[in-house]
């Protein structure tokens, strides 16, 4: 009985710490779409702009994004024992680290506007997708102060005001959109490139806010004073578990990316149906993703503690919850799939019915890798939170390019199974992942935290 009432109020203080955290990734998730609808609203070039132009943004976030996820980590371990020197040192070298990556980036990202042409656009699509980027280039840096002064906080506990002002964000941007892609209030219609202003202003608005709430509620804690300094040592820890993290994000938003370009080859019904599942299965993810960054919370902070048996129940515990969330989600997908496509589709649209019919296909692909990747998304953030990135992120590149990526391509087209074939070999990527890490946490790093750290 007490190992029970042990459990449920370890699931319980997931739950308190994760869900704002689920309600801030789903704010930022609106935010994309938010832009996407706009923008569609707008032209059909400027949106297959813009599609083009933030896949590249969205990459260089990906990869930047690795050493704000290993503030988290870091900053709850240290939190654990009371060490608000250490917590100084790995989020002030976060933001040293970001900045440097977005210092190495940005450039690069404003001369791309000639090389959209080279990658074979279309030259009214390659103009416009040059206009974007040129400009939401700016807004890099601020993003990826933002996500490290959100890790920081959430590693403090302090999800709420993460989610409030992500919320805000998103209520910043559709305003922003509004007024500067169609040109109201008297301000000039600028199209693509206001969205691309758009994204700008609720960047600066999240970090500049994210950073004056920390600065307010954590004086202590100092992180801006004498920011300049350089501390080699917490650069090096910040540096060696991030880069890893980024990799491995980037590996499996890849699969994603490489299946979006196989179903475009088995054609345009295909590919919209494809479109649309994907953008409920992101959605759902959005939950996995806020829970299992509790998860990295209550284990780094067991692991900080180099208390094993705490890291057991926090483990257990945040699995079962990405499992009552999975079958949540396996349910309502198979029950209702055609409501939940319906709301993507144009009524009079004369392709409907095709897309429908293939899209309830792919809705019950969808459910069967529910399990699989909320507990992959699971493990993985158990396992940065006891800073054990490096071998994940080799599971991640065998999993996603040595297993998915080849499967969907023979089971798309060599077995010709089109796009069904191309979600089983998503599903076989996640599930291979899945295995492994389970394998590493369960078997290898949880006995020998429990033993004693080493």
């Amino acid at each position: 009985m007490v190992q029970t009432k042990s459990l449920w109020s370890h699931m319980a203080a997931i739950l308190t710490l994760g869900l704002p955290l689920i309600g801030s990734q789903l704010a930022q998730f609106l935010i994309t779409l938010t832009d996407t609808v706009m923008i569609g609203w707008y032209g059909v070039p400027e949106l297959a702009a813009l599609v083009v132009a933030t896949s590249i943004l969205f990459t260089m976030i990906l990869l930047g994004s690795g050493f704000a996820f290993a503030v988290m980590p870091l900053v709850a371990a240290a939190a654990a024992v009371g060490d608000v020197v250490q917590i100084r040192r790995v989020t002030r070298m976060g933001l040293w680290a970001s900045m440097g990556f977005a210092a190495l980036v940005v450039p690069v990202l404003i001369m791309w506007r000639s090389l959209f042409a080279a990658l074979g656009q279309p030259d009214q699509v390659a103009i416009l997708a040059g206009d974007y980027i040129r400009v939401a280039a700016w807004g890099l840096p601020a993003a990826l102060i933002f996500m490290v002064l959100r890790s920081y906080l959430a590693a403090l506990e302090q999800t709420r005001v993460v989610m409030v002002v992500t919320l805000a964000s998103a209520v910043l941007n559709a305003g922003l959109n509004y007024v500067l892609i169609f040109g109201r209030l008297g301000l000039p219609e600028l199209g693509v490139q206001g969205a691309a202003v758009a994204t700008v202003g609720t960047n600066l608005m999240g970090a500049a806010t994210l950073g004056a709430y920390a600065a307010w509620k954590h004086p202590d804690h100092a992180i801006f004073v004498r920011l300049w300094r350089p501390d080699w040592v917490g650069l090096g820890r910040v540096f060696r578990l991030g880069w890893p993290i980024g990799l491995t994000l980037l590996a499996e938003v890849g699969m994603f990316s490489a299946s979006a370009v196989m179903v475009g080859w088995v054609g345009v019904v295909p590919l919209a149906a494809h479109g649309i599942v994907l953008q409920l299965a992101t959605a759902t993810f959005m939950v996995h993703l806020g829970l299992s960054q509790a998860a990295t919370i209550r284990a780094a902070s067991a692991y900080g503690r180099s208390d094993g048996a705490l890291l057991r129940r926090d483990g257990t515990a945040g699995l079962i919850l990405s499992l009552l969330v999975s079958f949540v989600t396996v349910v309502v997908f198979l029950l209702v799939p055609e409501p939940l496509i319906l709301v993507f589709l144009d009524a009079s649209d004369p392709l409907k019915d095709q897309i429908l019919a293939t899209g309830v296909t792919l809705m019950v692909l969808a459910a069967l890798f529910q399990l699989s990747d909320g507990a992959q998304v699971m493990v993985l953030a158990l396992l940065r939170g006891v800073q054990d990135t490096r071998v994940p992120m080799i599971f991640a590149a065998v999993s996603y390019w040595g297993v998915g990526v080849p499967v969907a391509y023979v089971l798309g087209f060599v077995l010709e199974m089109g796009a069904a074939g191309v979600w089983l070999g998503l599903l076989a990527g996640l599930v291979m992942a899945a295995a492994l890490m389970l394998h590493r946490f369960w078997l290898r790093i949880l006995p020998s935290v429990e033993v004693g750290r080493g």
